[in-house]
């Protein structure tokens, strides 16, 4: 016969041979008395006698924790009992206790389905321990110890290294998590995340070992984590809780009350013995050091000068690692995970930084293999946009393929209009309101939501997918008209439990009936739903004003190549792969939440250039504010995590979607201030001078060219060209007149 399904997975989590020794103590005795009630005592001095043989004859064999004895032949029946309890505890849907732990028996399940089904458990526990065996007399095939020294010591140096594809990023992210998980006593609940900062090198790199059970992120639950100190003078081994999501919940001060509280109830709770229990961790002087003191609750301290041995830190983790799963089940037989502080559901796992340029590669690949071109750099900075802000304007001349780039973006992600995450609307000449996209109320006063609204609402229900709405032809109709409170509702954003919100789009108080109020009443723009509009650039369209200019990454694209043609030889390529909306949320609101000792020296150059093209916009009026500051450092410090484009390159699409678009008019001052401009894109040998009275002899012979092949931002430095012509051409010139 084979085992019940509720029998054949009970050693897949293996902490150490105990559980497989204990269920073949009791089969032993229980072959021995022929009676069901097996008396601990029995059971324990059987489970000793198996250690003890294995010792004295020099087999291969778990040591006892290290609290109660360094070898087997030392113990007792008082401490074996004390031990007994984690496996117990471990195996209770087949293990039971009775009478006040005299007694151990199977539970009825097993009993009632005969004898033979002992037996068959028996070879599957000695089974198990074979393979257990061999594993440790292979050792770990990788040493901890090493992997820490080499931390410890590369560290600091790497911080003024350059942060994308570093080897000590590949080894947090990537190889100790893989090593870590090959040891026999981390079970397959167990998901270990290694971190070494986002985009920019961390104060105090860590790799956690999280229980997915509980928790599937280091911002809430309980855990394991490795934290190293800012000045890398020792790595502490922890058992830790989250403290992003209790104090964003409950403020900072009541939030290190909560996980005090937590900490105190732990340590009674818990063995941590061999472990500090105090609030004496030195990470860094200021920021999460405070957060860390509060949130530990147990730790080991390994000096830098002094990192034990392999066997000692894997003991170390071990035990940490036993005492966890304890706490876990726990938990779980309590049904503690279920509560509404930290709804699990509610918190998507961490976007990997190194895992974007493989998702963006995958993007490429998959609308490259549906036959479509497009130029160099274009997705990355369609990316980059989107994650910049969720709302973003394609502008081109018809038939560049803008639309069909946001449909096969969304469709690479798994956002499909057949699932409802793409969604396409033209957008009508006649459009003069909100009405269209937001909704109305009839006469009878029943509300008829809009397309928009619709889309919102189903958002609001999948928030950990992406969802995407393409208005078409935007300029056909006036945007101020119909998408004015969009985009105010848009500069509502905050930071909110955690996730992103908005003001509501209806107030409850506007509905008339009471199920409507149930349905849309204050629904606002979640996080993970993203605007794109495509734009016509010709006469026929309306301008757009600098309400709408502000709020968006205008992306232009005019290059056609006609010659292109769809490869002979393209196969399927890449599928679309649903991927979760952290991939394009947006992560900074505020410059507060980018601006720190890592990211200051980048915000700072890209602030001291937006003041020197400000100086020169200043003279028409075009001049920008905080808005437009903060979203080119946004979009500049993605761009450095990510490890995109060159910081040129960048900002030269910056200057090109978030400046020029501001510029029009027919005046000497429009000349003047493009000249300038021209001057900032490609050296200060650039004569403004000589063209002020008239631009015409720039475009004389190849004048133009050599001044172009020298240019740091050349994108701009072409539209800046194509302004000028169309002013000397037509005495009116528009980013928007192509």
């Amino acid at each position: 016969m084979s085992l019940p399904v509720e029998l054949s997975n009970i050693f897949r989590s293996k902490q150490k041979s105990y559980k497989m020794v204990l269920v073949n103590s009791m089969i032993d005795t229980w072959r021995e008395t022929h009676d069901q009630m097996l008396k601990f005592d029995d059971v324990a001095r059987r489970f000793l006698t198996y250690y003890q043989y294995r010792e004295s004859s020099g087999d291969v064999v778990d040591s006892p924790p290290s609290y109660l004895s360094t070898r087997w032949e030392s113990m007792n029946l008082f401490q074996v009992r004390s031990l007994l309890d984690t496996p117990i505890e471990a195996l209770r849907s087949v293990v039971v206790k009775q009478a006040d732990g005299a007694f151990l028996t199977f539970a009825n399940s097993v009993w009632s389905q005969g004898e033979a089904v002992l037996f068959e458990l028996q070879d599957y526990a000695n089974r198990e321990l074979d393979l257990y065996h061999r594993h440790l007399e292979q050792g770990p095939s990788f040493s901890l110890k090493e992997s820490l020294v080499h931390i410890l010591q590369t560290y600091s140096q790497a911080k003024t290294e350059t942060f994308a594809n570093h080897d000590l990023g590949v080894l947090f992210r990537k190889t100790l998590p893989e090593q870590l998980q090959s040891l026999p006593f981390i079970s397959e609940h167990i998901r270990i995340q290694g971190s070494v900062g986002q985009g920019n090198w961390a104060t105090v790199p860590w790799l956690a070992l999280m229980d997915t059970r509980i928790t599937k992120s280091t911002q809430y639950g309980e855990y394991i984590v490795y934290l190293f100190a800012e000045d890398m003078s020792a790595v502490y081994l922890t058992f830790n809780q989250g403290v992003t999501k209790p104090i964003q919940e409950r403020g900072r001060k009541e939030g290190y009350k909560f996980l005090q509280q937590k900490v105190a109830e732990l340590r009674e709770s818990l063995d941590f013995q061999g472990f500090s229990k105090d609030e004496n961790i030195h990470l860094t002087e200021a920021g999460l050091g405070r957060d860390y003191q509060v949130s530990t609750v147990a730790y080991k301290r390994y000096d830098a000068s002094h990192i034990p041995s392999d066997e000692q830190l894997i003991a170390d983790l071990e035990q940490l690692m036993t005492t966890y799963q304890a706490y876990v089940e726990r938990k779980l037989q309590t049904d503690q995970i279920e509560d509404p502080e930290f709804p699990l559901e509610t918190v998507e796992e961490n976007m990997d930084d190194e895992a974007v340029r493989g998702h963006l590669d995958r993007i490429q690949s998959y609308i490259q293999n549906k036959g479509f071109a497009y130029p160099t750099g274009l997705i990355e900075n369609f990316y980059l946009s989107l994650k910049t802000k969720p709302f973003v304007i394609l502008a081109g001349v018809s038939g560049t393929g803008k639309t069909k780039l946001i449909k096969l973006f969304a469709e690479a992600l798994g956002a499909t209009s057949e699932n409802g995450q793409f969604t396409l609307i033209p957008v009508r000449p006649d459009w003069s309101d909100p009405s269209d996209l937001i909704g109305y109320s009839d006469l009878s006063g029943k509300f008829r939501p809009g397309r928009v609204t619709e889309v919102l609402l189903e958002a609001s229900r999948n928030p950990s997918k992406p969802y995407f709405i393409c208005l078409d032809e935007m300029n056909l109709a006036r945007v101020e008209h119909y998408f004015s409170d969009m985009l105010s509702i848009l500069e509502t954003q905050e930071w909110r439990d955690g996730r992103i919100a908005t003001a509501p789009i209806i107030h409850s108080s506007s509905f008339v009936q009471d199920e409507d109020q149930e349905v849309y009443g204050n629904l606002s723009i979640p996080e993970n739903v993203y605007l794109i509009g495509t734009v016509n650039m010709d006469e026929t369209t309306h301008p757009f004003s600098k309400k709408v200019l502000d709020r968006a990454n205008t992306i232009e694209f005019n290059d056609i190549f006609l010659d292109q043609f769809p490869d002979e030889e393209l196969g399927a390529g890449p599928r679309p792969e649903a991927t979760p909306n952290r991939f394009l949320r947006s992560d900074y609101l505020q410059l507060v939440d980018a601006y720190n000792a890592d990211s200051k020296d980048l915000i700072s150059s890209t602030t001291e250039k937006l003041m020197k093209i400000n100086s020169i916009l200043e003279e028409i009026h075009a001049h920008v504010g905080f808005r437009i500051r903060d979203a080119v450092c946004f979009y500049m410090l993605y761009n450095q995590r990510f490890g995109l484009l060159a910081e040129d390159e960048a900002f030269d699409h910056q200057l090109l979607q978030k400046i020029l678009p501001r510029i029009q008019g027919s005046s000497a001052s429009i000349r003047r201030v493009l000249l300038n401009l021209m001057r900032e894109c490609v050296d200060s040998s650039f004569t403004v001078n000589e063209y002020l009275e008239d631009t015409t002899s720039l475009f004389e012979g190849d004048k133009l060219k050599p001044l172009l092949d020298r240019a740091k931002y050349l994108r701009s430095a072409r539209k800046i060209a194509s302004m000028l012509r169309r002013l000397e051409e037509d005495g009116f010139t528009s980013y928007w007149l192509s």
